[in-house]
């Protein structure tokens, strides 16, 4: 009834908003997850206006659209978001617009489908989770810009030196997060976290990533995946976990007091961003900013 509800409020916003509502001459852009808003505001900087729906801590893969998501959705010029499924609950939303007069910008659906990790878990087939590869956030960024340019023309050079600053500036992160995990020795790139948000990560710096609830927080870890990833940190002597700022620290607790009933002492090595960023303000607040974090504790926690 609910969903109903707001799939109708969806239709009547199309009758009784316009179509293109601007600012004072600024494109209004509706984002979602918190890396997107904060690649969007990097390229288009002052000249546009950025909504992001969801905030830091918030799980995409559980997110779903209130009233006043609506508003700004209908009174978008441009809205991007991931795809892949990661924003499950947001679909029909989506679906829903797409079929009046605009149609959301799925920033993940533009690459190419042989390089992604396959996953079980969504109806896409694969892993979301792509902006832990930056060759992929790049392409996002390039994809944001032409789409800024094709939408507001007179600021088009603008929008393509920020791309341009913006490129530099994650060519140099690359850079950065490099060495430092070249300073982890090979054998102890284990990277056990509360679901399986790194898999990117593992592929491009040599990790092996275990997820105890998989790629999705909708599903649940049961006694028996507690007790079998337990038994895998004694057998590779893990020194720590991680927990993840958008998923409740439960069932990373559980674990390490499984693991350390059975006499291995396992740490809890600190807070990972997965699914979205740190609060606005802080390092961890930008999209860069966190992928430094997340490589400076992992790292420091597992050597």
């Amino acid at each position: 009834m609910k969903k109903l509800i707001l799939l109708s409020l969806i239709t009547l916003s199309f009758f009784s908003c316009n179509n293109t509502t601007k600012d004072n001459g600024k494109l209004n852009i509706v984002t979602t997850t918190t890396m997107i808003t904060d690649l969007v505001k990097n390229i288009g900087k002052d000249s546009i206006n950025v909504n992001g729906l969801m905030g830091s801590g918030v799980d995409p893969h559980l997110y779903k659209a209130s009233e006043g998501d609506v508003t700004k959705l209908v009174n978008a010029d441009v809205i991007f978001y991931n795809g892949l499924h990661l924003e499950g609950k947001l679909v029909e939303v989506f679906e829903k617009m797409g079929s009046k007069t605009k149609t959301p910008i799925a920033l993940g659906e533009d690459i190419d489908k042989k390089t992604l990790i396959g996953s079980d878990y969504f109806a896409s087939n694969y892993d979301p989770h792509v902006w832990f590869n930056i060759e992929y956030f790049k392409q996002f960024a390039k994809k944001v810009s032409s789409i800024l340019i094709e939408k507001d023309a007179k600021n088009a050079d603008y929008y393509k030196a920020n791309e341009t600053e913006y490129l530099d500036k994650l060519n140099a992160l690359q850079k950065t997060i490099t060495s430092k995990i070249e300073t982890l020795p090979k054998d102890k790139r284990i990277l056990v976290t509360a679901h399986d948000a790194f898999n990117y990560f593992g592929k491009n710096y040599g990790f092996e990533v275990v997820g105890l609830q998989g790629l999705s927080t909708a599903t649940e870890a049961g006694v028996k995946d507690v007790q079998n990833l337990a038994n895998f940190i004694i057998e590779k002597q893990l020194k720590a976990i991680f927990v993840e700022s958008s998923v409740p620290k439960r069932t990373i607790e559980a674990l390490q007091q499984a693991v350390n009933s059975k006499g291995h002492d396992v740490q809890i090595g600190g807070t990972l961003y997965s699914d979205a960023l740190g609060s606005a303000g802080t390092i961890e607040g930008t999209y860069i900013g966190m992928f430094e974090y997340n490589v400076n504790t992992i790292v420091n926690a597992l050597k």
